[in-house]
């Protein structure tokens, strides 16, 4: 029974302690529930701290941007009204600058245009002075001029009428020669007891310009003669002499023309030229030349400022039975506007217009010329035909000047060179044919060696080469 007792007491006792220990089992996992519960609360705790500091940060970082933003946007738009302000004042300074250039442009003109027509004013002044003075020396040395002219042509009218026709041309060459005979014993002489060499080439040289050739002409004959001696071996001076006739006379080949009278009717000729060259004579010669040749000439005098010019040109009518067109101080363009219907209605085959001399630098002159010949076009459509310059032969290089100014201002066609038969050197028809100083080779229709009627003639280059050679 004990034993029993013992058994039971022992069970109860490992009851208890059961119980015992599944209360303290319990009550771990109780305390370790709760720990778990606490340590979930403050986890969860700190997860709302947590979020609620980052939420915070958010804020703070959001409210920072918004403040950064509105500062950036304050500080854009002060930019953008300090670049307005400064594109304004900018603007404001060009506008400023322009109108003081614009002042000053204004001024600058005004005060070239006070200026321009103060020169013009002076020019004007100083052009109507050259002009009187022109007019009086034109006057005072005409009639000089037409009373030569009227001398000279009565002591040679009866002489020349009656000469036989045959010596004409024989008479003519020689003048031409005795005219020219300083330049022909100047470079002819150089041939006689000389040897081909280059002595004598300088010495050519020498003759040819002071003969009025000109530098570009007596380059290229004597670049002619040297190659022509080299590739024919000459060596005897007649035969270089020979050579150089014949080069010259190639040179000036171009210049010779025959004058194109009765290609139509009426031929209308325009004919200029300086003071004293001798134009009213030349008329009167080539009227006397066309009449022997069957061609019905009438004649215009458009130097109508000087009455002795008209007066000559009326005298030289007369002689030949010429009909003269004249107005007394009229307008020259209208006398030739007159004279070329007056040709057509009469049937003239030459209607030669005589015109005042006068300088190339005297440009208002030069202009009346320019619209004398517009206005010969407007009385014939294609007239004038022939617009020639009358040069005298002793002017040497200074005809070159006259030949480019005149063929500028009234486009030549041909030219009259008179007066050969004095001092002249005759070098300068080389020059032109060469185009020296920028002239044209324009033909030369008619060279003049004396006062007689017979004494212009037509241009024939190996007749003038021979002659400035003294053949």
């Amino acid at each position: 029974m004990a034993e029993a007792a013992r058994q039971t007491e022992a069970e109860r006792q490992v009851d208890v302690e059961r119980r015992a220990e599944a209360e303290r089992q319990e009550e771990v996992e109780r305390q370790a529930a709760a720990e778990r519960q606490a340590e979930a609360d403050r986890q969860a705790e700190a997860d709302r701290q947590a979020e609620a500091e980052r939420q915070a940060e958010a804020e703070r970082q959001a409210a920072a941007e918004r403040q950064a933003e509105a500062e950036r946007q304050a500080e854009a738009e002060r930019q953008a009204a300090a670049e307005r302000q400064a594109e304004a004042e900018r603007q404001a300074e060009a506008e400023r600058q322009a109108e003081a250039e614009r002042q000053a442009e204004a001024e600058r003109q005004a005060e070239a245009e006070r200026q321009a027509e103060a020169e013009r004013q002076a020019e004007a002044e100083r052009q109507a002075a050259a002009k009187r003075q022109a007019e009086a020396d034109r006057q005072a040395e005409a009639d000089r001029q037409a009373e030569a002219d009227r001398q000279a042509e009565a002591d040679q009218q009866a002489a020349a009428q009656a000469a036989p026709a045959a010596p004409v041309k024989t008479s003519w060459l020689a003048r031409l020669k005795k005219g020219l005979a300083r330049t022909g014993q100047s470079i002819g002489g150089l041939f006689v007891g000389v040897k081909v060499d280059e002595n004598l080439f300088e010495e050519l040289e020498t003759a040819l310009i002071m003969a009025d050739a000109g530098m570009e002409a007596t380059d290229k004959l004597l670049a002619a003669l040297r190659a022509r001696v080299r590739k024919e071996r000459l060596e005897d001076a007649a035969q270089v002499k020979n050579a150089l006739r014949d080069i010259l006379t190639d040179h000036l080949a171009p210049l010779e023309k025959a004058f194109p009278l009765g290609q139509v009717k009426p031929l209308v000729m325009m004919i200029a030229g300086v003071n004293g060259a001798g134009k009213t004579t030349s008329i009167g010669k080539l009227a006397f030349l066309f009449q022997a040749q069957n061609a019905k000439v009438l004649l215009a005098a458009g130097d109508t400022f000087r009455a002795a010019a008209r007066e000559q040109l009326m005298e030289w009518g007369a002689r030949n039975n010429v009909t003269v067109i004249a107005q007394e101080g009229g307008d020259p363009a209208a006398v030739a506007f007159d004279a070329v219907n007056a040709g057509r209605a009469r049937e003239a085959d030459v209607v030669m217009v005589d015109t005042a001399g006068r300088l190339p630098t005297q440009l208002h002159l030069m202009e009346e010329l320019k619209k004398i010949k517009r206005v010969i076009g407007k009385a014939d459509g294609s007239a004038p035909h022939e617009v020639l310059l009358v040069v005298d032969g002793n002017t040497g290089q200074n005809a070159l000047a006259q030949i480019r100014a005149f063929d500028a201002a009234i486009n030549l066609t041909g030219l009259v060179v008179t007066k050969l038969d004095g001092t002249a050197k005759g070098g300068t028809l080389a020059a032109v044919a060469a185009g020296s100083q920028g002239v044209r080779p324009i033909p030369v229709y008619w060279i003049g060696v004396g006062e007689g009627l017979n004494d212009l003639q037509p241009f024939v280059a190996r007749e003038f080469a021979a002659a400035l050679l003294g053949d």
